[in-house]
């Protein structure tokens, strides 16, 4: 959503739904003893007929989200068929038509429109509905800190970072260009010296959450979260090597750009038997939409390649799945897409996805992969190669340079924001 809007020039706002899960009307017939503090004393056997939903009810978050689907239906939006928590209003959707989009997450709404007119008259009808407070336009949501200027839109989770990093105890010390050194290879160590599992599992889930606006430290903070089970000295080393890069890199965020170049596109990448301890390769993808980074991924592959041809093949898989869904997506805001390319630097597994016939060498890939293969030929999706220093996904599977971990990160859009 963050990216169309910094496409159409759009302002964000948002809307605070209290006591979300109080709006909705149960359809059955549901008894609850009486609060403590208001029992009636008169009648102490007696038990209390609900109404409407409460909080800790199981039946409440699925009651408040029909009202308000229903709601939003009423008001004559449509809702995303790919997304359930996105909604839309709009005839065309291009460059001077009015439209509206309004996406939900529990208890905040955020939407936007290319008329204020239509957030105020939005923002009426929703406070007349449900008791709503308005919070003007976005600048905080889930965590994340969004600045939105003129011309393009920035994201950022630095107040975050900060936390984390006095949190765990990691303020000082010196700084490091990568989150990860290039000559680490990490593996189980089961001869290693154990650490605290709380503390390590802590700082992980921390990371997961912070790889919302820093997809540069995703694929290291991947591969630490494969020993939570029984972490080693040596895992600990790595994890703290992410916050001392983070320490001086606190203000780095996505920017998404306004501009005239409004493409679908991705870049698919493999580290062929990455895995130390099975062997197995990593999956990288990134999607952008214009030249705005929307989607990124780094994930083991579930099986063992016999080739890097096999290995690339698989991940290209991965990222049309992806590219398909996005198309699909937008597509409910009329912006229709052909033949969405696919950048990959190794010529074997092009080859692979473009021809029909299926060889020897490629039959054991499991069939689930080779669905790629069909959407070439009917050429929802092409495939291109690339050359391995203009490859993006790079630094979602391996280890890199400082120079060329710079470079693409600068390419995807993630740099200091004021």
């Amino acid at each position: 959503m963050l990216a169309l809007v910094a496409q159409f020039d759009w302002e964000l706002k948002q809307l605070d739904v209290k006591t979300a899960f109080l709006h909705g009307d149960l359809e059955e017939q549901i008894f609850m003893k009486q609060p403590e503090g208001f029992e009636d004393k008169s009648k102490p056997n007696h038990v209390c007929l609900l109404k409407k939903s409460l909080y800790g009810l199981k039946q409440s978050p699925r009651q408040r989200n029909k009202k308000f689907d229903q709601c939003m239906l009423d008001l004559k939006f449509c809702r995303s068929k790919f997304d359930h928590c996105m909604y839309f209003k709009l005839d065309v959707f291009e460059k001077g038509q009015d439209c509206l989009l309004v996406q939900i997450y529990v208890d905040d709404i955020i939407f936007g429109a290319t008329n204020d007119s239509l957030c105020k008259k939005f923002s009426k009808l929703m406070q007349v509905e449900f008791e709503m407070s308005m919070m003007g336009e976005l600048n905080f949501f889930l965590g994340l800190q969004i600045k939105q200027c003129q011309e393009d839109i920035y994201i950022s989770q630095s107040k975050y970072t900060k936390e984390l990093l006095k949190k765990f105890g990691i303020e000082e010390g010196r700084t490091v260009s990568t989150p990860m050194a290039t000559n680490v290879k990490i593996d189980k160590d089961e001869k290693g010296k154990s650490v605290d599992e709380s503390k390590y599992r802590g700082m992980i889930g921390s990371l997961l959450y912070l790889t919302a606006s820093r997809p540069d430290i995703l694929h290291v903070v991947c591969l630490c979260t494969r020993f939570q089970s029984n972490p080693k000295e040596s895992h600990m080393s790595v994890v703290k090597r992410i916050f001392r890069y983070l320490k001086g890199t606190i203000q780095y965020g996505l920017f998404y750009p306004k501009n005239e170049n409004f493409s679908l596109k991705g870049y698919s990448d493999s580290d062929y038997a990455g895995n130390i301890d099975d062997r197995k390769s990593t999956s990288g993808s990134c999607q952008f939409l214009g030249d705005c980074l929307v989607s990124w991924f780094s994930k083991k592959q579930n099986c063992v390649s016999l080739s890097t041809a096999e290995a690339e093949y698989i991940s290209a898989a991965f990222c049309c799945t992806q590219l398909l869904w996005m198309k699909q997506t937008l597509a409910d805001y009329k912006c229709f897409f052909e033949n969405v390319p696919i950048f990959c630097d190794n010529i074997s597994a092009i080859n692979i996805a473009q021809n029909p016939v299926h060889h020897n060498r490629t039959k054991h890939i499991e069939i689930r992969h080779h669905f790629l293969r069909d959407c070439v030929s009917k050429r929802k999706i092409e495939i291109y190669f690339v050359p391995s220093q203009d490859q993006l996904a790079d630094i979602f599977t391996k280890p890199l340079s400082s120079e060329t971990f710079a470079s693409i990160q600068a390419r995807l859009g993630i740099m200091h924001i004021e």
